[in-house]
């Protein structure tokens, strides 16, 4: 039984990870930004800076998963800020915390995204290859910086996530679209999304909790996808037509950056250090993962 601290516990994949791992027989206290209603939450408040270390202490591992959603938009000027903020205002206090701490956790499993690497078109991506260019590349670098502030005692890891095939999130209005008769192809079809399915994204977190492995790990799953494919699979599993085409300049014209990250970036990337380290996938295709979150 271990004592884990979890920040960003009432998202799409913190839900699901607090009670995998209270299933498991762990400990899990989660930090709350309102009024706690449990004595298994403890309120923070990581614009101000607040956060009691007596919070930390005795724990064995701090996973973060905070940060406000980068699917919504539009990106006006003010919600780039708190894109920013959310993520690295509560990632330098955890680490900051950690580091004044006489015995740190071993462990902080710190949040992190795919969108380190930016549009990379026909390059073949890994774990370790280099960064890209832009906001969100810069926005990912400065957020995995944060983390890399915590002691020297304690194992880093940054969890670069995909986007996590589930009943919500960033693939959602694809769904939706797509129940409704109004599945489409963005831009050529041909640019890779980086995708993992809840369940996985979860057993992979899991996994690092009780691994060796320190620095960036990729979490996506094992068999690269392109748009078209995933948004196939989406009208076959669903049964419905994909008739439609959203050509790029229109989307650049409608969502701006925000387009060109979301929907058009081309990134293919495979999970060289998580499949090293011996995880085992559930889904291990697009398809697999569309199944499960309809079955879910």
């Amino acid at each position: 039984m271990s004592r884990i601290v979890i920040a960003g516990a009432s998202g799409l994949i913190g839900q699901p990870l607090v009670r995998a791992l209270r299933a498991g027989g762990h400990r899990v206290t989660t930090l709350v930004r309102r009024a706690p209603k449990s004595a298994n939450e403890v309120r923070w408040d990581p614009d101000a800076g607040q956060l009691d270390p007596a919070v930390l202490t005795g724990a064995d591992a701090v996973i973060n998963l905070s940060g406000a959603s980068i699917a919504r938009i539009p990106w006006t000027n003010s919600y780039r800020r708190e894109l920013v903020s959310s993520r690295i205002n509560a990632t330098r206090l955890l680490a900051e915390t950690m580091a004044g701490m006489p015995a740190p956790p071993a462990t902080f499993l710190s949040g992190s995204a795919i969108g380190f690497y930016g549009d990379r078109p026909r390059v073949r991506l890994d774990d370790d290859s280099p960064r890209g260019s832009g906001f969100v590349p810069d926005l990912v670098l400065a957020w995995e910086q944060a983390a890399g502030l915590a002691p020297p005692q304690t194992r880093v890891v940054t969890l670069r996530t995909s986007v996590v095939v589930a009943k919500s999130g960033g693939l959602a209005p694809v769904r939706l679209l797509t129940t409704f008769g109004l599945g489409a192809r963005f831009g050529s079809g041909r640019q890779f999304w980086p995708w993992i399915s809840l369940e996985d994204e979860v057993r992979a977190i899991v996994h690092l909790l009780t691994s060796t492995i320190s620095g960036p790990v990729v979490l996506a799953g094992p068999t690269p996808a392109t748009a078209d494919e995933i948004t196939a699979a989406y009208a076959e599993a669903l049964r419905r037509p994909r008739f439609l085409w959203v050509p790029a300049w229109a989307i650049r014209l409608a969502l701006g950056d925000a387009g060109e990250h979301l929907l058009l970036a081309d990134v293919q990337l495979q999970p060289v250090r998580l499949a090293a380290d011996g995880f085992e996938w559930r889904h291990r295709t697009v398809r697999d993962a569309i199944d499960a979150a309809l079955a879910g």
